[in-house]
């Protein structure tokens, strides 16, 4: 990771924390805004309207016009988003170090000043509505919808961060705009910014621009955490394509957990190291994991990844993978249960588990070794506990032993805890060709916004 000097931690009089890290590797730098709500806030009929309300975020404010703000950034060199996940909501901008004021200008804005047009909601709405229709067509989308709702009785991670259809028909404009003042409040809001700044310099422009923002009263979430999945079930779904996919869920733990860094591992060695950075980074592949060398190199599958998320609540580790041609997915589930009955059956050493906490940690490393990347994890890490959590994880990491590894899989990774989802083509056998392997499928985050 990249060094860096001054830190500052603190939280303003309305209660908006504010987190700055220096680092003077480059001249720019990367301001996040994070918000604590997304689809996990969400209640029946009210699906999706985290996502939508992220989208009119980029529809104007008096001060700033629908696109005036695309053109300052674009001016200046800069990059701006937007993400919404089942946890949070987050804005992002790097830009020149010189820009920071036009940036901080624009978020102070947006926090309690987006108007919420109607002719804007309504466009917004024919936007998201396509965008669903799209989703609807992937396949991975469709399974992976299939198995989530398998997966929790009633937990709102159950939901499509996007949203039903039928929701997104029915809402209209104060009801994302009610959503917009419960939930965008500075006491429910963090800054994150990480660059070439003097941090207490920075930290009096924040609190010029932010500390006036009256703090609201903001709904407590009361959702129930679901515990292992029970009794375990197959869900089929079908359309268009060519291709047999295969999903394995099984409950994984929230981030705060003890248990979760030992997830890391055990998933490094079998189906190789998650990318836990929902914003970008990575570079380290699966080759070396066993479900890579059981499945690739036998043919059964053309694309295998293993993938979960750093959550409040605890979510899901999944299991992915692209059946080649001729292959059955009974033929694959026999395969990963051997390699989990060989991990349970104490079949791992404290050499293979050096290697998977190696590669774990690249992983980790390479996600957040840029300004922009410190910046999200500076925010992303106090979503779900604090920002000690980032700075302590290769530490954590590093401790796991084999005896982990095995207990865990041993009390959680069983087949009668689990969800088996297949999709199966309408367009015929599955065929691999002209298939890029895969090491995983796409972020869950839903990234939305203009820039």
């Amino acid at each position: 990771m990249q060094q860096d000097c001054k830190r500052i931690r603190t939280t303003l009089a309305n209660g908006l924390r504010v987190l700055l890290r220096e680092v003077p590797s480059a001249p720019i730098v990367s301001l996040w805004v994070w918000y604590r709500v997304g689809s996990r806030n969400e209640s029946a009929g009210r699906t999706g309207i985290s996502h939508w309300v992220e989208h009119m975020q980029f529809k104007g404010t008096a001060k700033h016009g629908a696109g005036q703000m695309d053109r300052a950034i674009s001016r200046v060199g800069g990059v701006w988003n937007a993400m919404t996940s089942e946890d949070w909501t987050t804005y992002y901008e790097t830009v020149p170090e010189s820009e920071a004021d036009l940036v901080l200008d624009l978020e102070a804005d947006r926090m309690n000043g987006s108007l919420f047009l109607p002719e804007e909601v309504a466009s917004e709405r024919t936007v998201i509505l396509s965008e669903r229709e799209g989703l609807e067509n992937d396949p991975t989308f469709r399974l992976d919808d299939a198995v989530k709702r398998a997966a929790y009785r009633s937990h709102p991670y159950r939901n499509e961060i996007i949203g039903e259809t039928a929701d997104l028909l029915a809402m209209n404009r104060d009801d994302l705009y009610d959503h917009y003042r419960r939930y965008y409040s500075p006491n429910n809001a963090v800054i994150a910014m990480a660059g070439n700044f003097d941090a207490d310099r920075m930290l009096e422009k924040i609190r010029a621009r932010f500390e006036a923002i009256p703090r609201a009263e903001t709904p407590r979430c009361a959702v129930e955490p679901e515990g292992l999945i029970e009794p375990a079930r197959t869900v089929e779904v079908s359309g268009p394509g060519q291709l047999t996919f295969v999903e394995l869920a099984w409950r994984a733990p929230d981030a705060k957990d003890r248990d979760f860094t030992v997830l890391a591992v055990l998933a490094s060695i079998l189906s190789g190291p998650a990318n836990l950075n929902q914003f970008g980074g990575g570079g380290i592949g699966n080759r070396m994991s066993r479900l890579y060398r059981a499945l690739i190199e036998s043919g059964v599958a053309v694309g295998i990844g293993g993938d979960f998320s750093a959550s409040i609540d605890p979510g899901l580790y999944t299991i992915h993978a692209v059946l080649n041609m001729g292959a059955t997915a009974d033929r694959l589930v026999e395969i990963v249960d051997s390699e989990l009955d060989r991990i349970r059956g104490g079949e791992v050493t404290e050499a293979e588990v050096k290697i998977a906490v190696k590669q774990a940690r690249a992983m980790f490393v390479f996600g957040s070794e840029n300004i922009t990347n410190i910046a999200f994890w500076l925010g992303y890490a106090e979503m779900f506990a604090d920002v000690g959590w980032f700075d302590g994880y290769i530490e954590r990491l590093s401790a796991v032993t084999a005896a982990d590894v095995i207990d865990y899989a041993r009390r959680y990774l069983r087949p009668e805890n689990r969800v088996i989802g297949i999709y199966r083509p309408e367009d015929g056998d599955s065929a691999a060709d002209d298939f890029p392997e895969s090491d995983g499928y796409a972020d869950k985050a839903e990234v939305g916004g203009e820039g």
